[in-house]
């Protein structure tokens, strides 16, 4: 189990690298082996990890490709990412042992589509500065959490709510959300207990760019 959390501004402000570390420090207990976090200009990415493939300080998080153009977080398993790996061919220069970074190389060469082809658990955010996208992806089951807000002007994202309201205004509870929790005692995606917050839903997919974010 690791903790993953982000931010990206659509008005080009910079965000405040504070609040990402903040962000990612109150998922602490996700991932006690190791932090990071990555911040360039208007986006901020944020990793708590707990080493479970590739101990060494190469599974360090976020991740980038060879020229640091594409940046992930992530969390959870790749189960077949030995296979995949394999199908990457020498097409890339790998520096770890890790399921994350095959699915930086895939984003690579297949875009959104890589998605598809991953079987496991997992909440994947991924930064492409080429095309100034942000990608946010759940799995089929949704075993993995990711919770994200979108506000006018910005939009943020973490394994957990208590991540997002890190530095926010206090929430007011979701009637709706309620209703559910009572009806199926838990409070299914795209829901959460907080108004304005959202869970991605099992196998899909988040992207934002040029302002606009579609699911």
């Amino acid at each position: 189990m690791c903790g993953i959390a982000g931010q990206i501004n659509f008005d080009d402000a910079p965000v405040v690298p504070q609040r990402i570390a903040a962000m990612g420090a109150s998922l602490r207990h996700r991932g006690p082996d190791d932090a990071g976090v990555y911040v360039d200009g208007s986006v901020g990415l944020a990793h708590q990890r707990l080493s479970i493939l590739d101990l060494s300080p190469a599974g360090h998080q976020p991740m980038s490709n060879e020229d640091g153009t594409v940046w992930i977080v992530f969390n959870g398993e790749i189960y077949n990412f030995e296979e995949l790996r394999d199908r990457l061919g020498d097409r890339h220069k790998f520096k770890s042992r890790t399921d994350t970074e095959v699915i930086v190389h895939l984003y690579e060469e297949f875009g959104l589509d890589c998605v598809a082809m991953l079987r496991g658990m997992f909440a994947i955010a991924i930064w492409d500065a080429r095309e100034h996208r942000l990608v946010l992806a759940r799995d089929r089951v949704g075993k993995k959490p990711l919770y994200y807000a979108q506000g006018r002007n910005s939009l943020t994202f973490a394994s957990e709510l208590k991540a997002l309201l890190v530095g926010a205004s206090p929430r007011s509870v979701d009637p709706v959300a309620v209703h559910h929790y009572l009806t199926f005692q838990y409070v299914p995606a795209p829901w959460s207990i907080f108004q304005g917050i959202k869970k991605l839903r099992p196998g899909h997919i988040l992207v934002c760019e040029q302002g606009t974010c579609t699911e």
